[in-house]
């Protein structure tokens, strides 16, 4: 490996336990959305800081706890009921036989949220793997999974390479990490933004197997090569550890057939531009398209698909697939809403439905 610096099924529990959805989302996570404007340290990359990173082209708001029980108790926002319409989102159970054969091209599995499972030249790669039935540091409370698990997470194949865009409970589940960590031959790499190495291996994880990287980095293992790039986004496990581990983006090249993966992000007019400048053309994008309302407080973090449209645009992708929906009950909008968006956005950009799609939860399609 060299790295390069160029610059068990869980079944679904209850919904929220005993804790009211609004109120624990807003004191486990979006407390910690709090930022300070922090001198960056001379000699660092312009989104580090003196306690941490950045994002480059946003202020990052200063939203608080009271901010976001004033939106929740009397804004006008309409919160759906997602275990009422869950039954909508399109489901499939996986095969384990067939994620076992070998396919000459690309096969893409999604297992929800921001899952996917993507297989290639005998290589398995897993993108922010999320096993446990809730988003939450709690077993008992927090964003409960409201369709099922796709597979038995035991029978996937033998994974090689595990890529992490930052840590929210939605992207970086201890559960799935540990598992994977423990199966057999223990050879699973974890590739993560900078500053969670040490979570890693607190985790179950041999610290030889976590490569942290920076933005623009690049770690290479034969014919693939991992890139963490750019996102705007945030970090925080915590009420007192915000931005202080990096958020990152990942192109997965295997020799000339390119993956984008978005992992969590806002838009902005000027870093998927800028990848699209410094990379390979793009095959795949990974993108997400929910999680976005009520807008006034997600925007900045989060894209909604009228933007994942603008970043399929700017990353010149040839095919994209959108994410980060119809799962876990993390935001307003109903679960098939960011489906019907997509639609019409797609088709007032004047792009056809092949090349910005979405697939069924357990669904495994060839990339060629």
């Amino acid at each position: 490996m060299v790295v390069s610096r160029e610059l068990s099924v869980h079944e679904p529990g209850q919904r929220w336990g005993s804790l009211p959805a609004w109120l624990f989302f807003a004191c486990t996570v979006l407390l910690s959305a709090c930022t300070g404007n922090d001198e960056m340290k001379r000699d660092l990359p312009p989104h580090h800081t003196e306690k941490g990173y950045r994002n480059l082209y946003i202020d990052d708001p200063d939203k608080t706890f009271f901010s976001f029980v004033k939106m929740r108790l009397f804004g006008e926002t309409e919160w759906a009921d997602h275990e009422a319409t869950a039954d909508q989102v399109p489901f499939q159970r996986m095969s384990p036989d067939r994620l076992q054969e070998e396919h000459e091209h690309t096969r893409i599995s999604w297992l929800g949220h921001s899952t996917f499972l993507i297989q290639r030249a005998g290589i398995n790669i897993l993108t922010d793997p999320i096993f446990s039935n809730r988003a939450s540091p709690l077993s008992f409370a927090g964003p409960a999974r409201y369709i099922p698990h796709a597979i038995d997470y035991s029978e996937l194949p033998q994974i090689d390479y595990v890529v992490i865009s930052h840590n929210h409970y939605d992207h970086l589940d201890e559960l799935a990490v540990s598992q994977l960590a423990k199966r057999s031959s223990s050879a699973t790499v974890f590739l993560v933004p900078l500053g969670l190495g040490s979570w890693m291996t607190d985790a179950g994880v041999d610290p030889d197997k976590v490569r942290e990287m920076d933005w623009w980095e690049q770690a290479q293992f034969g014919d693939l090569t991992f890139h963490a790039q750019p996102s705007q986004h945030w970090s925080a496990r915590t009420l007192f550890d915000k931005m202080t581990t990096l958020w990152a983006s990942w192109l997965i090249d295997f020799k000339g057939h390119t993956i984008w993966f978005a992992g969590d992000t806002g838009y902005n007019n000027k870093q998927f531009r800028e990848i699209a400048e410094r990379s390979p053309p793009i095959r795949l994008a990974l993108i997400p398209i929910g999680a976005y309302s009520p807008r006034w407080f997600m925007k900045y973090y989060h894209v909604n698909p009228e933007e994942a449209i603008l970043m399929h645009q700017d990353l010149k992708a040839k095919q994209s697939i959108g994410m980060h929906w119809g799962t876990f009950p993390l935001t307003a909008e109903p679960p098939m809403e960011p489906i019907q968006r997509l639609m019409d956005a797609r088709e007032a950009a004047g792009i056809d439905a092949e090349a910005f799609g979405t697939m069924a939860v357990g669904e495994s399609r060839i990339v060629r």
